[in-house]
């Protein structure tokens, strides 16, 4: 079995890099949304529609609920990010940028201070705008990470230590 790719929609650049890659690897995509904007997906069974109802993080949920250790989540939503991690499945943002357990509670750190000086009245800067060079790492990534979690899957995890026999 193969594993999967969620992609946290509603606001997903990169949807039609993620078509490329799924149809060239032949893996399902989910695309998971809450319906308040109509997404065109190309009609074929491999591309998994999945709306759920509206409302802060139900998307989000819903992925973390089905996104399982072999799986790749493309989303640009740290916490679902970082939820994704604690179930060992991948995560990629639309940039290109690899979410890790090593990269991922230094960028929930600073998620929350954006969010209390915003809170405060202060502005802060969102995330800057797409480039064809982020396009362009962020296919490179979702291939690598894609490749890797196919490998994962395929090969059945080696003992590193064997007990002693007596």
């Amino acid at each position: 079995m193969k594993p999967d790719i969620y992609i946290d929609a509603d606001a997903c650049p990169v949807r039609d890099e993620v078509f490329r890659v799924a149809e060239r690897l032949g893996l399902t995509v989910h695309v998971v949304s809450n319906g308040s904007r109509g997404i065109r997906l190309p009609e074929v069974d491999w591309i998994r529609r999945v709306i759920v109802e509206a409302g802060a993080d139900v998307a989000d949920d819903w992925i973390a609920e089905h996104v399982s250790a072999q799986d790749v989540c493309v989303t640009s939503d740290i916490p679902l990010a970082s939820r994704c991690l604690e179930k060992g499945a991948r995560a990629i943002s639309s940039n290109g940028r690899l979410w890790t357990t090593d990269n991922i509670g230094s960028a929930l750190a600073g998620r929350a201070v954006a969010e209390h000086l915003r809170s405060t009245g202060a502005t802060t800067r969102g995330p800057a705008p797409m480039q064809g060079s982020d396009k362009s790492r962020f296919l490179s990534a979702l291939e690598t990470e894609c490749q890797a979690a196919i490998r994962a899957k395929a090969s059945p995890p080696v003992a590193l230590w064997r007990p002693i026999e007596w």
